[in-house]
């Protein structure tokens, strides 16, 4: 059975059946929100940043959000492979002890935590990831606005409960509670047009680096919103999932194409759109693009039949060598993607191209 699922866009289906794909073909790579769904990705992304994208001598556009912004700044290392597999086996060994009774971890104790992970896997490293002498980071939050201007028990709620309600109605009403805010390397334009939804570019600097890491990774309820980040307009700062999960953005045509190693073939506007199907389809803006995925019959086969996810927390709870074997077994299977993609590069076959 392919584990890999080829997907493109109507431009990038013609460039890849006309001249298969080679690494200066590439401007941009997004990497998506979606928690411990992006682990299945390490391989993929070992062999792309620390192998073939290399070969190009070209400007890349890395944008990322939750998951998908840790994973797009490790790519900025020095030494990537090794960055990846640290990620990959931090990840898999975060645990949240819980007390007798107590279901799930606070949200102060997850910001707590991970703020220090962050610290200790970046720390005297910030510049390497800054200056990149070809790749240009962009990482993705959600500030709040209004009510969502701070954090509170009472003012969080009611400010996601007009979100989701206001995104129902209108993707782009969601603007009025949350905007896009993308902290970008010095001097780098955004490789995506902002008309869709309300937005803004924020330099990213040592200052704020860690800051606006943890902001583009803070699930609302889950982790605590990051406030007074340096160089950035005041307000609680959450995942960048909420406005962008899958990064279903206007990327700009003249950059070449956009190269997306992602968990499905659908790529979801925003964390609140992941109900409304409607909006799963894909529109214009990926028509550069090309989707690697998993083969949801090969995900079937994985342990519980689906990739890792945040209910593994509650699922396996204090059993960290329960859960950590399960998501091993999943990562150790992805190599599988990894391999097929390698492949297909030295031979591509347009007959596994798929229409996105």
């Amino acid at each position: 059975m392919n584990a890999l699922h080829i997907h493109a866009g109507p431009a990038a289906l013609r460039h890849l059946r006309a001249h298969g794909l080679q690494p200066g073909d590439v401007g941009v790579v997004p990497g998506a929100a979606g928690g411990p769904k992006g682990l299945i990705l390490g391989p993929l992304d070992r062999f792309l940043f620390g192998e073939w994208l290399p070969r190009a001598t070209r400007e890349l556009h890395l944008v990322g959000a939750s998951i998908g912004a840790w994973r797009m700044a490790t790519a900025c290392l020095n030494d990537p492979v090794r960055a990846f597999q640290r990620l990959e086996r931090d990840y898999i060994a975060q645990h949240y002890e819980l007390a007798p009774g107590q279901k799930r971890p606070s949200a102060r104790q997850v910001s707590d935590t991970f703020g220090r992970s962050l610290a200790d896997f970046y720390g005297g490293r910030v510049a390497e990831v800054l200056h990149h002498p070809r790749w240009r980071l962009h990482l993705l939050t959600s500030r709040g606005r209004h009510v969502l201007g701070r954090e509170g028990p009472w003012r969080t709620p009611l400010g996601y409960a007009g979100a989701f309600a206001t995104n129902a109605l209108r993707r782009r009403a969601m603007g009025a509670w949350l905007e896009r805010v993308v902290f970008s390397s010095a001097g780098a334009e955004l490789p995506f047009a902002t008309h869709d939804y309300r937005s803004r570019q924020v330099p990213l600097t040592e200052a704020n680096f860690m800051a606006a890491l943890q902001a583009s990774c803070s699930i609302p309820f889950v982790l605590q919103a990051v406030h007074g980040i340096p160089g950035a307009p005041p307000g609680a700062y959450w995942d960048g999932g909420i406005t962008d999960y899958h990064l279903h953005l206007a990327y700009r045509p003249a950059l070449g194409l956009v190269l997306y190693p992602h968990f499905q073939r659908q790529v979801v506007p925003g964390w609140l759109d992941k109900a409304l199907k409607w909006r799963h389809a894909a529109s214009p803006f990926l028509d550069h693009t090309v989707v690697l995925a998993p083969n949801p019959a090969w995900v079937a086969r994985l342990p519980h039949g689906k990739l890792p996810d945040r209910t593994d927390f509650t699922r396996y709870g204090n059993d960290l060598a329960g859960r950590m074997a399960v998501w091993r077994s999943a990562v150790s299977a992805s190599q599988q993607l990894a391999d097929e993609w390698a492949a297909w590069l030295e031979r591509p076959d347009p007959a596994r191209v798929l229409p996105l």
